[in-house]
């Protein structure tokens, strides 16, 4: 295993780095460097600009439209795109449901979806979790009931998705729905591409603590959907569920956000005059050993990718040590700020007001440290993740 980047990598590296500081628009680097709320029209903007060059879906092989980049220049893209102050992709398009279609999905579905994704014209939402079923996504019970309809099979939805992240700007949806009740639970399960504007779907927001609307309810009311909109075969959406998830765990992981904040962490911790303190900067230090760790954990990944060896699945474990550290920067945060992490006034801070500039990248703080309990829950608990890993390495 080798862990250093040949000189072509450190090239394509710098490429990759030039290009981000030409385009990247400014605004939008500032508010992801000082964690200002982001848009839609932000994150649309950036997903347009990257949609533009080709690599809006960076992970996608060529014969889908995409750079057909190694692993390793994925990781290095994703990294420069990090530490530049891009906005983290929003992964339900291109990282989620893209490699299910392009693994799964009928010359069809290709043709129709993946190129509004690439473009990011396009917003997908994931209809996954339910109220009763959130990790364990076998038991779902959104109902599909295939019948005709006007002379053609459609899938009659009805039912309820929870914690539907940004589903309020959503086009598409990709659910996990029952279309049978017999065998095992996980043997009832289809796998549909739905269209939000269809009439039966009603979005229904949950305002988090922080005042933020990023999730929601997804109400299903005798919603018609074409039978040419299931992926795959009927009953057969656990195998592509839990392909997706594998994704989707090692998107959570985002060892690139982890080193960019771990800065941010340090600048704050100097500006509030924390960062002298032995027993704090302790702290910083172990939280940048596992950053490290971290990074050399999917760096090993990466070799097996490149040398074409077969890694162990450690999307799970990823996930594990990504979704805790991200929890570890934002208290330490929180913990530097004191006082000055408590929640604002957004708007004035969206005015251009932040105080003392000296001490503007602390806001907000307190905020994204409650949003981020939420991340060793969400993409599969890591109690369960933590069997998972155990039962592959141990047997």
């Amino acid at each position: 295993m080798k862990l250093e980047f040949t000189p072509e990598e450190q090239a394509f590296r710098e490429e990759i780095r030039a290009w981000v500081a030409e385009n990247l628009p400014p605004d939008i680097s500032h508010k992801v460097h000082n964690a200002l709320h982001l848009t839609k029209d932000d994150l649309q903007r950036w997903a347009r600009i990257l949609g533009k060059q080709g690599w809006h879906g960076w992970g996608w092989p060529k014969e889908f439209g995409g750079p057909g980049w190694n692993a390793v220049q994925r990781h290095l893209f994703e990294e420069e795109c990090a530490l530049a102050g891009a906005p983290r992709v929003i992964p339900f398009g291109p990282v989620m449901v893209a490699p299910v279609i392009m693994a799964f999905g009928s010359p069809e579905q290709q043709k129709q979806h993946l190129p509004g994704i690439m473009s990011g014209e396009v917003w997908w939402s994931q209809g996954y979790s339910e109220p009763g079923s959130g990790s364990d996504l076998a038991s779902v019970k959104t109902r599909a009931e295939r019948v005709m309809k006007d002379g053609r099979e459609v899938y009659v939805v009805n039912g309820q998705k929870t914690w539907t992240t940004l589903g309020q700007y959503g086009d598409w949806i990709f659910c996990l729905v029952r279309t049978s009740n017999e065998g095992k639970p996980q043997t009832g399960i289809s796998f549909l591409l739905i269209d939000m504007k269809s009439p039966g779907i009603t979005v229904r927001p949950i305002i988090t603590m922080d005042g933020e609307h990023e999730v929601n309810e997804v109400w299903f009311e005798n919603v018609e959907v074409p039978v040419e909109n299931r992926v795959g075969e009927e009953n057969k959406g656990w195998t592509y569920a839990k392909y997706l998830l594998a994704h989707e765990r090692t998107n959570i992981a985002d060892v690139n956000r982890a080193k960019r904040e771990l800065e941010r962490l340090k600048r704050i911790a100097k500006a509030e005059g924390v960062y002298d303190d032995a027993r704090f900067r302790d702290q910083i230090a172990q939280l940048e050993v596992d950053v490290v760790a971290l990074e050399m954990m999917v760096l090993r990944v990466l070799s097996a990718e490149k040398s074409g060896k077969q890694s162990l699945d450690v999307a799970g474990l990823l996930k594990i040590r990504g979704s805790e550290i991200q929890q570890r920067y934002t208290e330490l945060m929180m913990l530097a700020a004191g006082p000055a992490s408590l929640p604002f006034v957004r708007e004035a801070m969206e005015a251009g007001w932040q105080g003392d500039q000296a001490l503007a990248a602390v806001a907000p703080l307190a905020p994204t440290y409650f949003n981020m309990r939420k991340t060793t829950i969400y993409g599969g608990s890591n109690e369960v993740q933590r069997n998972i890993v155990a039962q592959t390495v141990l047997g």
